[in-house]
């Protein structure tokens, strides 16, 4: 950049003239990348280092050259465009990659234009740019919420409403009536969070999870797969949702990522880049703030699972991006499909039964059965082999990833998805239709598929209206924040919780499902399709989360015996983690026995006998 420098001042161009050709140069390129598809991405790798490589050459110009800049007519939003258009540009790669040192970036480019209010000067008499100044607040309350940077959403959201009242005040209000629908989606989506959702990180952290080399091993596992990319999609009418991003998507897009190590535990600062980007006052290089210059992220963790989120997609595009996925999947890897939607039937599915309607008690064992005598389940567990073939009959039965009004073209049948289970598949299906895909069980065009399928019934939530209100899915809520759903489930509030008391549990839940996932991998009779994702961080918690899930549906008193509010898994699991079993019983009992409620579940006696003597014992 310095030899361009003088180049300029040698051929007598002037330095006005020479930034602006920059910024004509960096604007079609940014045009050119702005609408690329988030998937692809090895496609598009060498546009993004175009783009970032011009945005880098006119960010420093602009640093060197300010005063002479200035004095030629530079205003200061232009300065604070091209600063917000780089942070828009991180946060893009981050999407694309899940490279968490992008997001950080995206977030120090964002706060550096909102500190310098670069848009202020002659906001209220130019409408374009009170609009450049909404559309920036509007992006970088996305970044914070991707970051949990839910101080800074707050300031964000006051910052945005006031905006909108002096504008409506300055300019004609129709102008602006599609920025309140954007303050009602993110005062909605704030709401989501009870005072104690955000206690523990939703990303995996080691401060609190076991660290990925001492996960326990499956001996039996013929080979060790990783997941290495997922495709979340969620859509449900009204649902609570902020821009694209909607609160269950968002919920496992976090699930499925490492919390840079301590950084949770940084009061005022986020997850550093290790970059060390510092931009100073007026935008010129600065001293990094607190935190940013201290790499405290975890270097021997691996990489994020790379991640797809669609919202509202045409089924072509869904199904383009998924193929595009299994394409580059690695071969060691596995792909996740989270699909969240409501479903469609002409006629109802009913799911064949193992061993010719054998219940699930039944299939315990009759040693089992007359311990727990006060349990009468009789749900039903789809048999793959009787599945088998019967995939394309299913046309019925479908998933509505968009309007209902257009049939079929917005639906997702399971048939559409065999053709890629030519790759290892990992689906996680939350709709009221999601025994449905149990028919890919058996069809498979080359890798058995491992499933976790949702309730038919959302579960009844005492203290709101709605299981999907406000508080997302209940199910998808199990999975990822499994402590704050069972808390719901019961119908506390924030303000009913004691903090001594829901760390005791939150200590409680994590050495259980710790002590599950060591008694799963020494399993004699775990499915193989278990077996090699046993190993992948993300994966296991996703599947002793699971069972917790189904335990408590299943011991819970208002679900108890209802076989339409319990959850599925393809292929089945171990008897020894079903609901009937001492080992998953107990935890239940336990964690209910903390918070006042074991009234509220229907244990068998054999368990609370167990419990009772224990208590003694001590």
């Amino acid at each position: 950049m310095s030899q361009q420098n003088s180049n300029s001042s040698s051929n007598n161009i002037p330095v006005s003239e020479v930034y602006w050709t920059l910024v004509a140069k960096a604007d079609k390129k940014f045009s050119k990348i702005r609408d690329l598809p988030y998937y692809q991405r090895n496609r598009y790798d060498t546009y993004f280092y175009k783009v970032f490589k011009v945005y880098t050459q006119l960010w420093k110009f602009q640093q060197e050259n300010r005063q002479k800049l200035v004095e030629a007519g530079l205003k200061r939003w232009e300065i604070g465009d091209i600063a917000s258009r780089i942070g828009q540009l991180y946060f893009g790669q981050y999407m694309r990659t899940s490279e968490a040192s992008y997001l950080s970036e995206s977030y120090i480019f964002y706060e550096a234009v909102l500190t310098r209010e670069y848009f202020k000067d002659g906001m209220f008499q130019d409408v374009n740019l009170s609009n450049k100044q909404l559309r920036f607040l509007a992006r970088f309350m996305t970044v914070c919420l991707v970051l949990n940077r839910h101080d800074m959403v707050f300031q964000l959201v006051n910052q945005l409403k006031m905006l909108l009242d002096e504008c409506k005040r300055a300019f004609q209000e129709n102008d602006f009536k599609e920025w309140k629908l954007v303050v009602q989606e993110i005062v909605k989506f704030r709401k989501a969070y009870p005072a104690f959702m955000n206690i523990r990180p939703l990303r995996y952290s080691v401060v609190l999870d076991l660290h990925p080399d001492c996960l326990p091993q499956v001996v039996e596992a013929k080979r060790k797969l990783r997941l290495r990319d997922a495709l979340l999609c969620s859509y449900h009418p009204n649902e609570v949702k902020y821009s694209e991003l909607t609160l269950d998507t968002f919920r496992m897009l976090q699930c499925l990522e490492w919390e840079p190590s301590g950084s949770f535990y940084q009061t005022g600062g986020v997850p550093p880049s290790g970059v060390g980007t510092g931009i100073g006052q007026n935008g010129a290089p600065g001293p990094s703030r607190v935190n940013y210059s201290q790499d405290i992220s975890d270097p021997t963790l691996p990489p994020n699972p790379r991640k797809s989120i669609l919202y509202r997609p045409s089924v072509t595009n869904y199904l383009a991006v998924l193929a595009t996925n299994c394409e580059e999947l690695p071969h060691d890897g596995v792909l996740l499909l989270y699909l969240s939607a409501a479903g469609s039937s002409q006629n109802s599915f009913s799911s064949p039964s193992h061993g010719a309607g054998r219940s699930f008690m039944s299939r315990v064992g009759d040693s089992e059965a007359s311990s727990t005598s006060s349990l009468n389940f009789e749900f039903e567990i789809a048999n793959p082999t009787s599945a088998k073939g019967n995939c394309l009959s299913e046309q019925s039965s479908c998933l509505y990833i968009g309007s209902r009004s257009s049939g079929g073209l917005n639906g997702i049948y399971p048939c559409d998805l065999l053709p890629f289970t030519r790759r290892p598949l990992f689906l996680v299906i939350d709709s009221d239709i999601s025994k449905s895909f149990t028919a890919l069980s058996g069809s498979e065009k080359g890798e058995s598929v491992a499933m976790l399928l949702s309730p038919a019934m959302s579960l009844p939530i005492p203290t709101v209206d709605s299981a999907r209100q406000p508080s997302g899915s209940s199910f998808t809520s199990f999975l990822t924040i499994p402590l704050q759903a069972f808390i719901l489930m019961l119908g506390f509030t924030g303000s009913d919780i004691d903090m001594d008391m829901y760390d005791k549990a939150d200590k409680l839940l994590s050495s259980s499902l710790n002590e599950w996932g060591l008694l799963l991998a020494a399993s004699d009779n775990l499915s193989p399709v278990w077996a090699q994702t046993l190993g992948d961080p993300f994966l296991r918690r996703l599947i002793l989360r699971f069972i917790f899930c189904r335990t408590v549906l299943a011991l819970y008193a208002p679900t108890f015996n209802k076989t339409e509010f319990l959850p599925e898994c393809i292929p089945s699991l171990p008897d020894a983690f079903l609901p009937t079993s001492d080992t998953c019983q107990r935890i239940v009992l336990q964690l209910a026995d903390i918070f006042g409620a074991t009234s509220k579940f229907n244990f068998s006696e054999e368990t609370t006998m167990l419990s009772d003597s224990r208590s003694q014992g001590n």
